[in-house]
Formats: structure tokens, sequence, C-alpha cells
């Protein structure tokens, strides 16, 4: 094992996969020039050269479009969205093209493409930098959704977004970049799909993903120091969900807290909250909780900021409800 960042997780995967199949390629804006808006394509350009490393201009429908199509010629890109917020602009193409190119050809093309880049907030950007769009894109059939929490999961999914025949979003955070983890020297690939029980635990279940599973752990060790064992879920994918892994454990720990950051409606632990009641209700041994960001745009206030945002307290807040404590 090595320890490495997510930045260079990110890279180590892309590079690999471009190693290996010469139809893959990366394009967006400052991925080839600049070594990427967080550097998480450094070198890129200089082992694969301008046609394979490409510097956009700001237009992200033109080149998620352009990419798009090229998947019908036999390539395998990978766009990288400064933000998430910015694929907004090309959303038409990811919705109404990337998503039903398979369905509406009759299975003639398929479109093996990756969306990848930051997603939620990444502290005083504003409200128009600072969002979660995971849930809408979940809601789409036609594409998966990834959301990793840490330098190991992030190269070996990104590894399976890569080689997958059908398009894949994948979300990750400008405040995870620098954060450090073991990855291994070998090749390794992680199914799209498959949840992971990061910590076991027997009194509450507590399912989370991306960045915002740091509070949950935190929460989980001040709460252990109370007697309270918690099992933390990392769902890792959002899209297709691993259910199966949400209900099993809630069957052994009868409580549910759902950690996202998100808006509280409609969103992805909404989802989670309706499977568990439809399909292990008898199991609960109290209602389940879902914790949210606040059910406003994102404040650009530091005070505010913090306020809006879940965090370890709340979490705590909720496993003690759940507990009747």
């Amino acid at each position: 094992m090595k320890t490495i960042q997510f930045r260079e997780a990110i890279c180590e995967a892309m590079s690999e996969e471009m190693r290996r199949d010469e139809s893959v390629y990366l394009m967006g804006e400052e991925v080839a020039e600049y070594n990427g808006a967080y550097k998480a394509s450094k070198g890129m350009l200089d082992e694969f050269g301008p046609k394979r490393v490409i510097d956009t201009p700001i237009a992200e429908l033109g080149f998620a479009g352009i990419a798009i199509g090229s998947t019908m010629t036999g390539n395998r890109p990978i766009v990288e969205y400064m933000t998430f917020n910015f694929s907004l602009v090309g959303i038409d193409q990811i919705i109404n093209n990337a998503a039903k190119i398979r369905q509406m050809s009759g299975g003639q093309f398929k479109c093996p493409i990756v969306f990848r880049g930051p997603t939620g907030s990444a502290g005083q950007l504003g409200a128009t930098h600072s969002q979660a769009f995971e849930n809408w894109f979940a809601n789409t059939p036609g594409l998966k959704v990834v959301v990793p929490s840490n330098p190991y999961d992030a190269k070996g999914l990104l590894k399976a977004a890569i080689r997958d025949d059908d398009p894949v979003i994948f979300m990750e955070s400008e405040q995870m970049y620098g954060d450090k983890g073991e990855v291994p020297e070998g090749e390794y690939i992680i199914p799209i799909g498959v949840a992971e029980i990061k910590r076991e635990g027997t009194d509450v279940t507590i399912v989370s993903f991306g960045k915002i599973i740091k509070e949950a752990y935190k929460a989980a060790d001040e709460l252990e120091k109370e007697g309270i064992s918690c099992e933390i879920i990392d769902l890792r994918t959002v899209r297709p969900l691993d259910k199966e892994a949400i209900l099993k454990s809630v069957k052994k720990t009868n409580r549910l807290v759902i950690l996202e950051e998100a808006w509280p409606f409609g969103n992805v632990s909404t989802e989670i909250t309706y499977i568990v009641q439809s399909e292990a209700f008898d199991f609960l041994d109290a209602p389940v909780i879902k914790i949210n960001t606040a059910d406003t745009p994102a404040p650009y206030s530091p005070v505010l900021l913090a306020e809006w945002l879940p965090n370890k307290d709340e979490v705590i807040k909720a496993v003690k409800k759940v507990l009747y404590k």
C-alpha cells in the first residue's frame, strides 16, 4: 500500500485507463496546460499529448455534446467539470442525450462516458457554487451516480466508471482533494453499486456518502465513549443503490439515521427512507431520521454556512433520538 492524496488517486485512475485503452481521453476547462483546476490531471498532458488531454473553452454544453457524440464513434471520454454547478449549463446533453442514447437507438449505440468534478459546498463559495445534485442525476434512468469519500474508493470506482459502457456521473469534493489515504500499489477495481460498511456497530445504522460522511465518523467516535455502537455504511454509489446492504444493517440494528449533504426535499435519503419503511418496517424500533442541509440556498457567511451544513452534533442528537436517550 502507498499513501496518496485524493487528487492523485483520481489522476492515477485516469492515467492507468488511458494507458490501457487508447479510446479513453480527458477534456474540460484547464485540464491540460494548467494540470487541472485542482491538479487532478497533473502531468497527463505531458504523457498523453494534446489530442487526448484537451483544454476546452468555457462552454459546458458544447464540450459535453462533443464528448457524447464521440462515444458513438468508439471513444470513451472523461469530461471534467470545474464544479458540478457548471454541469447545469450542459445538463441538456447529459439528460437528453447521454442517458437516452442506448434506449433510443434500440441498443445500437452505447454511451461510455464519465462526467466528473466536485459537488456540494466547499466553504464560502456562495449559493451558486455550493449545490449538491446527486439526487438530480440519480433520478434519471440511464445514468449511474458515484460519490466516493476517500482516495482508495475514488481510484477503484473511477477505473470501473471509465470501463463502464453506460454514462457515469462521478462526483468528488474540492475539500477532499488534499485528503490522504492508503491505495494499493497494483491495479484494483471497485464495482459500481456496492456499498461498504466502514464501521461495524450494533445499536444504530448511519448511512451516508461523500465528504459529509466524515461527520458521521466524528459522531460515532463520541458516541462510542457513551457506550453507543454505530454502524456506518458508505453508499459509494447512489445509483444503482445498494439497498440490500442498508436493509441487512437495519435488520441488525433496528434503527436508521441518514446523513446527506443535500436539500431536504426529494433527495437520496428520502428514497432510502421509503425503501426501509416498505421493506423492513417490522424491524424498526424507531422512526427513520434523515439529516440534510437547511432548505435554503447556501449562505456565504461562515456563521450561517456552519448552521446550514449538517454536522456531528446533529448526528449525535439524531442517534440519541432513535435510541430514546
